[in-house]
């Protein structure tokens, strides 16, 4: 893939709304015609694939101790612990129904906890729903086993983490956001540089393999000078990963964002130069480009994933387990089985009502058509290479791609006058000048955007 170039201009041009494409098709495609049937039905097909997948395996954690005020993810402010109990509970529950879907010797490859605050638990608490998940599940031996964890550093200690690694996590994501005092009043989120430091050092110490630390743009009274130092500050702490994430100030759909006076927001010229000067800083410490917010250091597996054509992305971002079914447990978790896709309940009494009642607990889902896989496909490509494999789309699809592709190719016309992908005879290769606009010609291929969608269900930065 292309270095990148960075052309204010055409990214002003090119500014609207659109998906991430952490799946294709996106989770506005969801109904409620897909359930607890046709879940198992995906489960079992996948069982009978002839080499059957590995299984990633996600955790939602919907609690916080309390709200930041940028946040659009499901989480639930509070500060009784006895609700983790009570959760767990149910969790383990699902975590029972939902194994007895999968024959036993498919390997667990991955385990992620998101959420919410995955630490409002205690390092007991995570010990028990590891230990719960090895006894119904069969987790691979393999060193590329992953087991990682979103935690919010001012709730969590170096001696935390010593507990979490002796329980097997190896990789760890924070979040900073921004050290600015200014900033961090403003978005409710008052965190040290010291307490961050401490416990990322500890993730080395105790042999975490990569650390993950999250920076959001455009947030209420950011400055360049500010977000320079935020800069300065993290990229000596050397973790292995970077997410960069554009704040979306939608305060229609998130109640904490009214919290938020909007004319503390930077102006969109300011928003512009902050990520500008994220992109100049990052790169110049070292750190390569993944794509759609994501760099990382040459030598993290991410890198290294791409520049073998082994990355992947879903829910979770981007990933080096590309050959795997996800398994999402836990209140508005998403699960990918197979050719399908599906989701739990994004409200608490829902999701819990199910499991009362002994069932799984999907209120929608879809299943791909051969369309949507081939778009998938081609999405996939696009956003973890940077290339659409004309070919390879063609001989694994019986298509004739000129053909079958004709209006998004008409679509795609005025990206390719202004330099953001080229067409070549095998494939569509995204240019330096396109490298940032990875969901722009993304949507060109999107058969769905022009049609009417159920609930949306953006996600914007990760709460913690």
């Amino acid at each position: 893939m292309e270095t990148m170039a960075f052309d204010p201009d055409l990214l002003r041009r090119y500014d609207r709304p659109g998906p991430r494409y952490t799946s294709y098709p996106t989770a506005p495609q969801f109904h409620a015609g897909f359930g607890e049937a046709q879940l198992r039905d995906a489960a079992t097909a996948s069982n009978g694939d002839p080499i059957p997948r590995r299984l990633s395996l996600y955790v939602h954690v919907p609690f916080c101790a309390s709200p930041c005020f940028y946040c659009g993810c499901n989480r639930i402010i509070t500060r009784d612990k006895a609700r983790g109990e009570a959760y767990l509970a149910r969790l383990y529950r699902e975590i029972a129904l939902t194994a007895q879907l999968f024959d036993r010797d498919r390997e667990v490859i991955q385990l992620h906890f998101g959420g919410g605050t995955p630490n409002f638990l205690t390092p007991e608490q995570l010990r028990e729903v590891v230990d719960t998940l090895r006894s119904h599940f069969h987790f691979s031996g393999s060193g590329e086993r992953d087991i990682s964890i979103e935690l919010d550093p001012r709730f969590v200690t170096p001696q935390d983490i010593a507990q979490l690694a002796d329980i097997g996590f190896n990789r760890a994501s924070f979040g900073v956001q921004d050290f600015d005092p200014a900033v961090q009043v403003a978005v409710n989120r008052v965190q040290s540089v010291e307490e961050t430091r401490a416990v990322v050092d500890a993730c080395r110490a105790h042999g975490f393999r990569s650390v993950n630390v999250d920076l959001i743009y455009g947030l209420p009274k950011q400055s360049l000078d500010g977000f320079a130092k935020t800069l300065e500050l993290v990229t000596a702490m050397r973790p292995d990963r970077f997410a960069v994430y554009s704040y979306a100030h939608l305060p229609q759909l998130f109640k904490p964002q009214r919290q938020i006076d909007a004319a503390d927001l930077p102006d969109a010229e300011t928003k512009l130069a902050l990520l500008q000067l994220a992109i100049a800083r990052l790169t110049a410490a070292g750190y390569v480009y993944i794509g759609m917010d994501h760099f990382a250091l040459p030598d993290d597996d991410l890198a290294i994933a791409q520049a073998r054509g082994g990355l992947h992305r879903n829910f979770m971002g981007y990933t080096t387990h590309a050959d795997s079914d996800l398994v999402g447990l836990g209140v508005s978790a998403i699960s990918h089985i197979g050719d399908s896709f599906s989701q739990n309940p994004r409200d608490l009494p829902s999701w819990q009502l199910a499991l009362d009642e002994g069932r799984l607990p999907v209120f929608r889902g879809m299943r791909l058509d051969e369309d949507d896989q081939l778009r998938a496909d081609l999405i996939q490509a696009l956003m973890c290479q940077g290339e659409v494999p004309i070919r390879a789309l063609e001989r694994r699809y019986a298509i004739t791609f000129d053909q079958y592709f004709a209006e998004a190719l008409v679509r795609l016309q005025p990206l390719v006058q202004d330099g953001l992908v080229r067409l070549e005879r095998e494939c569509i290769r995204v240019t330096s000048r396109g490298r940032l606009l990875l969901r722009n010609i993304a949507m060109c291929f999107d058969r769905y955007l022009d049609q009417p969608a159920t609930v949306a269900t953006p996600r914007f930065s990760r709460a913690i």
